[in-house]
């Protein structure tokens, strides 16, 4: 079989993100047939290689849309400073895409840009809604601020400093105190307490 055939069969499935061996059995190859084909069409920038065994065959996609398909079947949802700049809390664009999962917390760069995941336990992962411009998860903003408050102290210390925030007369602080009676752990839970007194004597 050839590339523009392979291609021509790969536009045909519904889903933007394939893995491997789904391509394998498309085409009716083997499992290293299907991994040479799609190398060869990545090379010549007509799919895209995001990770280990999946590859983007619709470049169109909505960025935010990509960390739940790479992550499948774990779900993820867009949150921290991501969303926050969606959501016009802070100014400055983040350099990478920040999802929040159920599943352990790694970094990925992929050609569509850095993909930073981030463990939230499973009683905390609600609080998202889905795109308007596509089937991206987007948390609230009030879901997004509490996420970066949950992660702050964390080991990597990475969400320990507070981005500069400007938050509207809209903002639902009372989500903020009922996500936060969810948090199993005491300390945490007074540690996210006080920060919230804090930004709202700000």
């Amino acid at each position: 079989m050839n590339q523009i055939e392979a291609l021509q069969r790969l536009r045909t499935l519904t889903t933007p993100v394939v893995e491997t061996r789904d391509v394998a059995a498309l085409l009716e190859v083997s499992t290293s047939n299907a991994t040479t084909i799609l190398r060869r069409l990545s090379g010549k920038g007509m799919i895209v290689h995001l990770s280990r065994g999946r590859w983007l065959v619709n470049e169109k996609i909505d960025r935010f849309a990509l960390p739940e398909l790479i992550l499948a079947p774990y779900p993820a949802y867009i949150s921290l400073q991501s969303a926050l700049f969606r959501h016009g809390l802070i100014e400055q664009i983040p350099s990478v895409i920040y999802a929040v999962t159920p599943a352990r917390p790694r970094r990925l760069r992929t050609p569509m840009g850095t993909i930073s995941f981030h463990r939230m336990p499973p009683e905390l992962f609600k609080g998202f809604e889905l795109s308007t411009a596509s089937d991206a998860k987007i948390a609230t903003p009030e879901k997004a601020l509490f996420d970066l408050l949950y992660l702050a102290p964390g080991r990597s210390r990475v969400f320990s400093k507070l981005p500069e925030l400007t938050i509207s007369h809209r903002f639902q602080w009372q989500r903020l105190k009922e996500y936060n009676d969810l948090v199993q752990s005491s300390g945490r839970q007074a540690f996210i307490a006080e920060r919230i007194r804090m930004l709202r004597t700000r």
